[in-house]
């Protein structure tokens, strides 16, 4: 699994490069995203634009990727399509993670704590 980084206005970018984020990658992408926190990145966004579909393997990896940053960073997400909206509005993940619209929408409020 390929992940493109990108460092924008002291802020991380991640881009899974893959259209499914499911059970067969969701461990390598979780471990993936965890060396950049632990590398003392505490400012990420995960870009899904090029994600067609998560499932519940991928959205349980989120989670331990949030409670990684809690505390000493931000992890946002943005460019999630409709059904991977919908799947954050059923499961009311939306709740819990911060969701941007955009890439550049997430850079406006996440740049700005530079």
């Amino acid at each position: 699994m390929k992940i493109e980084t990108e460092k924008e206005q002291g802020v991380t970018l991640l881009t899974p490069v893959t259209r499914r984020l499911d059970a067969s990658v969701a461990l390598r992408f979780k471990e993936e995203v965890l060396s950049v926190i632990q590398q003392g990145e505490a400012r990420l966004i995960l870009d899904f634009s090029r994600v067609d579909f998560i499932d519940s393997s991928c959205l349980g990896a989120l989670i331990s990727l949030l409670k990684a940053t809690s505390g000493k960073g931000t992890l946002a997400l943005c460019a999630l399509n409709g059904n991977i909206k919908n799947m954050f509005t059923l499961t009311r993940m939306d709740r819990v993670f911060t969701i941007y619209p955009e890439r550049r929408d997430a850079l406006a409020a996440l740049g700005a704590g530079e």
